[in-house]
Formats: structure tokens, sequence, C-alpha cells
């Protein structure tokens, strides 16, 4: 699927680490959410990523924006990686990959000459209509949060 900004963000339903369900019609007509993929738990780039955007909750919450985390990892790893590193958001199940493939996110990657499906590390700002406000298609982990948070301050 190809998503464009100002177009309908897809609906999704999944689970998070905690087992609780959550979809995109949940947020709908009440707050904005960041919805951010990245590859794998507990890897370097993810982590400055998560603790990125564990540090800005609150400047999130201030805004009325709820951040929710994505990667093909189980719930276990998922909570594992939460405990680990004081992670305070959901991270989403997504063990067969369906809410990544409705992004764009799960694609052909290359690393080390070998070529693989995985995971890409991608956010999408979904506004309380469902629409997509901005989306980065390339993310680089740094200061990714804080990038989100000015494009959210122009919104």
């Amino acid at each position: 699927m190809d998503i464009k900004q100002g177009g309908d963000a897809p609906n999704f339903k999944a689970k998070t680490e905690a087992g609780d369900d959550v979809s995109l019609d949940m947020f709908k007509g009440k707050q904005s959410v960041v919805l951010y993929f990245y590859p794998k738990d507990d890897t370097p780039g993810c982590t400055i990523e998560a603790k990125s955007f564990r540090d800005a909750l609150g400047e999130f919450e201030k805004r009325g924006v709820a951040v929710i985390g994505c990667s093909g990892g189980n719930a276990q790893s998922h909570q594992k990686f939460i405990d680990k590193y004081g992670l305070n958001f959901p991270l989403l199940v997504d063990e067969d990959h369906a809410v990544a493939t409705a992004y764009g996110a799960y694609s052909e990657k290359k690393m080390f000459g070998k070529t693989f499906m995985g995971v890409s590390r991608k956010t999408f700002l979904i506004d309380k209509e469902g629409k997509i406000a901005k989306a980065w298609e390339k993310v680089k982990a740094n200061g990714h949060a804080e990038e989100v948070l000015k494009a959210i301050d122009e919104m």
C-alpha cells in the first residue's frame, strides 16, 4: 500500500506485549497517534529510538498524542525490551507482519550482500481523523522523537 500524506491511515488491530487489543479505530476522534516501526527489539538503533520516545513521552502526552511501537517480535521479546529500558508505551506484536505490511514497513532489505524480508524503520503521524499527517520513510534513530514532536507542533 502506498501511504500518502493526507490519505487514510490503514486501520490495524493487534495485541500489545501485555495482551491488550489495540486498533487505530480506538483513537479516532480522540487523539493523534505516532506509529513507529523498528526492525528488532534490543538492538542498538532500535534501543536508541525507543529510549528517545520513552524520554519524550510526556511531551507527546501534553500534545494529546499516543506513541505505539511495532516490530515483528513476540510478546515475550517486547516485554523484555520494555523491562530492560523502562519503556512507557505499548509495543504491538506483529509476528505475521500484517501491520507492517499495511504501512509498507515490511519489505525487502539488503545487508552484507544478502537480500531478505524485514521491518524497516518508518514512522507515521496519524491525526485524530485517521489521516496520515506526516510519514517518515527513512528514519535515523538519533533525535527522531524530537523531529516527530516538531512535526506535531507544526500541525
